[in-house]
């Protein structure tokens, strides 16, 4: 499993769950499998998990365990499943969010700028649109708008501008064609692998609506939690890290805090750690990709 994907903050993300030994947790990102082995490891027979991963490659590494349920779907129909599966209420919640390594390191799949590859980047098979097809067919304003959002680039109109002229002459195809048109408009200042980065994150988030499924599954996750129950998340880069943060805080994703008529603040998460927990120099070492990491935890308040 680890050869697919090394989990991040492990240890600590497991103990943040407070796990119950005949509870019920869900790992909405099985991934490797690394994080849903472990919850394993501190439950007793009567304990159940619930692993989701749209990627169908990740469910290769399915672990043989009877208190385990697989569902090969976006994490945005958490509760949707968990109904069906009639696992509600759950004890805790686990999502190690972002892209594992194995999506990373298998070139055809188009999620890295290091080897020429279709320009695919979708992390399952259900998703109709790639990353050429957003490029080929977006609107100039559009394409704008998803680099500046999603990816921050501060260039982000003459990129989008110099993407519409290139896509007059050939359509993209590969990632060689993309970072073809980058190199020309990147900056001199820009510092080349973070340029290219901020693209093709900004690229892979559109395709798959990545910060769209955190937001539905966010807003999810205090109905299906048992009183007690713990919500952990693994962020990677500061657009996700902030709708978790927010959502925990203050219960939405402006950040700012709401309050209903009794004047009470509306709040369904209690916040557990005030500051992220990151990872340490041992484990950035080990794997560097886990630098970025930030780990937080809130809990459903006891009734």
């Amino acid at each position: 499993m680890s050869e697919y994907h090394t989990p991040v903050l492990l240890h600590e993300s497991i103990e943040g769950l407070n796990i119950i030994p005949n509870g019920t947790y869900v790992d909405v990102t099985f991934g490797g499998g690394g994080h849903s082995a472990l919850i394993l490891e501190h439950l007793n027979n009567d304990g159940r998990l619930i692993a989701f991963d749209r990627d169908n490659e990740a469910l290769e590494n399915r672990i043989n365990d009877k208190r385990i349920t697989y569902v090969n779907h976006d994490y945005r129909w958490l509760r949707n499943f968990l109904e069906y599966y009639q696992a509600v209420p759950v004890n805790g919640i686990l999502a190690d969010l972002g892209v594992s390594s194995h999506q990373f390191d298998t070139a055809e799949r188009g999620f890295s700028f290091r080897w020429e590859a279709d320009l695919d980047m979708r992390m399952d098979g259900n998703i109709e649109q790639s990353a050429a097809d957003v490029l080929n067919e977006f609107p100039e304003s559009a394409l704008q708008s998803i680099f500046t959002t999603y990816g921050e680039v501060k260039n982000a109109r003459s990129l989008a501008q110099a993407i519409i002229s290139a896509r007059k002459l050939q359509a993209f195809k590969t990632t060689g064609d993309l970072l073809a048109v980058l190199d020309k408009v990147m900056h001199k200042s820009d510092k080349r692998n973070k340029y290219y980065s901020q693209v093709f994150q900004a690229l892979r988030i559109e395709v798959n609506q990545e910060l769209k499924s955190l937001e539905l599954f966010l807003e999810q996750s205090p109905a299906v939690l048992a009183p007690g129950g713990r919500l952990v998340v693994i962020t990677y880069h500061s657009l996700e890290d902030r709708l978790a943060k927010n959502f925990i805080n203050k219960g939405n994703f402006k950040g700012k805090e709401e309050k209903d008529l009794y004047g009470r603040p509306i709040k369904p998460l209690e916040t557990v750690n005030r500051k992220p927990i990151l990872p340490g120099e041992i484990e950035i070492e080990e794997n560097p990709r886990s630098r970025s990491a930030k780990l937080r935890i809130a809990q459903k308040p006891h009734e």
